[in-house]
């Protein structure tokens, strides 16, 4: 199934209207793309906040000459250089939704924490918007680390990264680019050169289909380029398939809808991921020196891209990688973590006992395992 959305092969319908208010005073400068952003600033994530944190706008360029949008949150009280985390996801998702939360959670636990909003995507700058690629969107997360880097209040010694959903191979991907990045999380993560380029499960991993796929592209860059994929399905099948059911509960139901999110509304260009089709990340991720957590639900449908993703980094080899490499040189600070009865959308909030977030909190994520596991590796 190579479609620009994972998520549903499926086009949305009768959603609520997307709008990108606010999103940009634009100049562009001879020689470069230099963007001056409006951002919101009332308080708008999809959670509240905490009264442990103090919590600011600010922007930041790629090297792309891209300007991206970012919530920076940062322990109150806190004295000194201090460790710092930038965190991105889920892929197609907005910094107001579940990076936005992890990066608020830490900076309760003493990290200085940044969730910004990757290239082409919620208040970031970029046109054509919801447009992705491996090259641009590792460099997202190396620019925060640069952002994060120039703090006055960050030791730049001891910067992290955490991934959620797609962005956790992004983040893998990141990981294995820069030596700056001394430890990541990469939680409930999706590979999506793989599955972009092989289907779910691998179930398309042939030429026949791939070529298929290409084929459609090239039509469609044609036809209308500017054309979005949908979101997430709305209204839901009866019949969906229950990962699909859990993403329409976040995305779609008041638990995390956002506007300024694609998941929640009209999705990607059709034509917008193209580039992840026909590359694959993690190719170098076996050479990782640094710390990296993996972090997966036990009942996560997508489960088998973090546990690959894991023995491939550590043993150099694992079942859907079809090139073999050496062991890891440093396996010692690698670690997978299984969350017992955790799905995949459990751990973008921590999950709920009841649809749209009500109920109780299951409080799925170990927030205090995250904080442990950068304090040791960030020191």
């Amino acid at each position: 199934m190579l479609t620009a959305v994972v998520l549903s092969a499926c086009t949305q319908k009768d959603n609520q209207p997307q709008t990108e208010e606010n999103m940009q005073k634009s100049y562009d400068q001879q020689g470069g793309a230099s963007v001056e952003l409006e951002l919101t600033q009332e308080w708008d994530k999809v959670f509240p906040l905490s009264d442990k944190v103090n919590h600011r706008k600010v922007t930041f360029e790629t090297q792309y000459g891209l300007t991206l949008a970012a919530d920076l949150y940062e322990p109150k009280d806190a004295a000194g250089k201090l460790s710092a985390l930038a965190v991105s996801g889920p892929f197609g998702a907005c910094k107001e939704q579940s990076s936005g939360l992890y990066a608020m959670r830490m900076a309760e636990r003493g990290f200085v924490a940044l969730a910004f909003d990757p290239s082409y995507t919620g208040e970031s700058s970029g046109e054509p918007r919801r447009t992705a690629s491996p090259d641009i969107n590792t460099e997202d997360f190396m620019a925060a680390v640069d952002f994060l880097s120039k703090q006055e209040n960050v030791d730049s010694a001891k910067i992290g990264i955490i991934g959620i959903c797609g962005w956790g191979g992004i983040a893998l991907n990141a990981a294995a680019a820069d030596t700056r990045i001394k430890a990541t999380v990469a939680s409930t993560m999706y590979d999506m050169t793989r599955v972009s380029g092989n289907g779910y499960f691998d179930s398309e991993d042939k030429e026949e289909s791939r070529h298929a796929a290409r084929e459609a592209m090239a039509r469609q860059r044609l036809a209308d380029p500017m054309a979005m994929a949908g979101g997430v399905v709305n209204p839901l099948p009866a019949d969906a398939p229950q990962f699909v059911k859990d993403y329409y509960d976040y995305y779609i139901t008041s638990r995390g809808y956002h506007k300024r999110s694609g998941n929640s509304n009209d999705g990607w260009r059709t034509i917008g991921t193209q580039a992840f089709s026909n590359a694959r990340f993690l190719y170098y991720t076996n050479e990782i020196r640094s710390a990296v957590l993996v972090m997966h639900g036990e009942k996560a449908h997508s489960r088998y891209f973090g546990e690959a993703a894991y023995h491939y980094m550590v043993d150099g080899k694992a079942e859907g990688y079809n090139v073999v490499g050496k062991p890891n040189p440093h396996p010692e600070n690698k670690e997978l973590l299984i969350i017992p009865g955790a799905s995949h959308c459990d751990l973008y909030d921590g999950g709920y006992t009841e649809a749209a977030g009500k109920g109780e909190s299951k409080n799925l994520i170990p927030w205090d395992k995250l904080a442990s596991f950068f304090a040791e590796n960030l020191k």
